[in-house]
């Protein structure tokens, strides 16, 4: 518990049973709940993970946003969620100043942005660093909100993510997200986070049809939710 709010981690991972207990091991101590969804491993993930204290889900259905819904329903009661990667290319210490405007009541959503933060070099790749400055970019012409990136590290209260009601299971589970938040007039912040190179392969960026697949699915989920609802900003004005 932080400050009076009860915090839960969501960790979607994917055959990391090389990084998934040092993920959990430099989770802070004030953490009330870490859910580690496994999403089909076919390696120790699921034991490594219980073994470093994590409670694990298994979603077979595979796909990011599946890995992370099924996260979220294994929740126990909590007022913030916090989301990061297994692999450990976030920095888990580093939530203290992530999950800090949502306890002082300043924000709904905070992104860890790689962006702010400097990432090490070879974290991202090139594409990676391309599709994030277009789709924020996207982001911030239609809706208003400005981001710098789509980073995995972020939390939200738990309120405000049941309000967005998700639905992606796959590519686009990031940036629905933030078109949704912005789409809702949430209170959205970014604050500078470190991140390196992760240990293992990428499942996505790490191949050319999986980097396809998630640009592809980025812009589409961006232009659906620009022809089928009104701009956040705009609706306020009237």
């Amino acid at each position: 518990m932080r400050n009076g709010q009860r915090v839960g981690v969501v960790i979607p991972a994917l055959n990391e049973e090389q990084a998934i207990g040092k993920v959990i091991g430099e989770i802070p101590k004030w953490v009330d709940a870490i859910i580690v969804a496994d999403n089909g491993s076919q390696d120790a993930t699921d034991s490594v993970a219980r073994q470093a204290g994590a409670q694990v889900v298994r979603e077979n259905d595979s796909g990011y946003g599946a890995a992370c819904l099924a996260g979220i329903a294994a929740l126990p009661s909590v007022d913030i969620v916090v989301f990061l990667d297994g692999d450990y290319s976030d920095y888990p210490e580093d939530m203290e100043p992530i999950v800090a405007p949502i306890l002082q009541k300043q924000a709904d959503l905070v992104i860890g942005s790689r962006i702010l933060g400097g990432a090490e070099r070879g974290s991202l790749t090139p594409q990676q660093v391309f599709g994030n400055w277009l789709a924020t970019r996207l982001i911030g012409l239609i809706w208003g909100e400005r981001f710098t990136d789509l980073g995995p590290f972020r939390a939200i209260r738990f309120d405000a993510l049941n309000a967005l009601a998700m639905s992606d299971r796959d590519y686009g589970w990031t940036v629905e997200m933030q078109v949704k938040a912005a789409k809702a007039g949430l209170r959205c912040a970014e604050v500078p986070v470190r991140y390196r190179r992760r240990i293992g392969a990428s499942k996505i960026s790490g191949t050319i049809n999986g980097t396809f697949k998630a640009g592809a699915k980025i812009i589409s989920v961006i232009g659906w939710h620009a022809l089928t609802g009104a701009p956040a900003r705009a609706a306020r004005s009237n």
